[in-house]
């Protein structure tokens, strides 16, 4: 696969014929392994190794209704009462982040309202912090810690 701007880790991957698979810690399982998968995997290992968030407190592939159709955040991370607080939104290397890319993610947030809001194709990575009070939001020069979020 690609070399990426996260840390490398123990990656497991299982083959069945021509297709590979990635084991996914989160929802405990092998899956496609796909560009993007490579770049969620790596995140999630990252965001757990490097800056102390919970596995047990992070989703990956969450579904949420909007406007009546259904949508998935690629992760969602929770505090420890289960509340929302950052959605994470992977792309594939190739994919360049635009204003697309926060969009997307931005239309998920009229759902779940989170504080923060990250963006990542593996090689680059934003996070922003949201103030609902004045209707803005501030990009942060790094991904804060777990404890940082609370």
């Amino acid at each position: 696969m690609f070399e990426l701007n996260l840390p490398p880790f123990d990656v497991k991957i299982s083959s069945e014929g021509e297709k590979k698979r990635i084991f996914d810690v989160i929802r405990r399982r092998y899956v496609a392994l796909t560009p993007e998968e490579w770049v969620r995997q790596h995140f999630v290992h990252f965001l757990a190794a490097e800056k102390g968030y919970p596995l047990t407190l992070m989703a990956n592939e969450v579904q949420l209704k909007l406007n009546g159709m259904s949508r998935r955040c690629d992760t969602v991370v929770y505090d420890r009462t289960l509340t929302p607080r950052v959605i994470v939104e992977y792309k594939a290397p190739s994919v360049e982040i635009t204003q697309k890319v926060f969009d997307q993610i931005s239309r998920y947030n009229r759902v779940l309202r989170v504080d923060y809001l990250i963006v990542s194709n593996g090689l680059t990575h934003y996070c922003c912090r949201i103030d609902y009070a004045s209707q803005g939001y501030t990009f942060l020069p790094d991904i804060p810690t777990y404890e940082e979020l609370l």
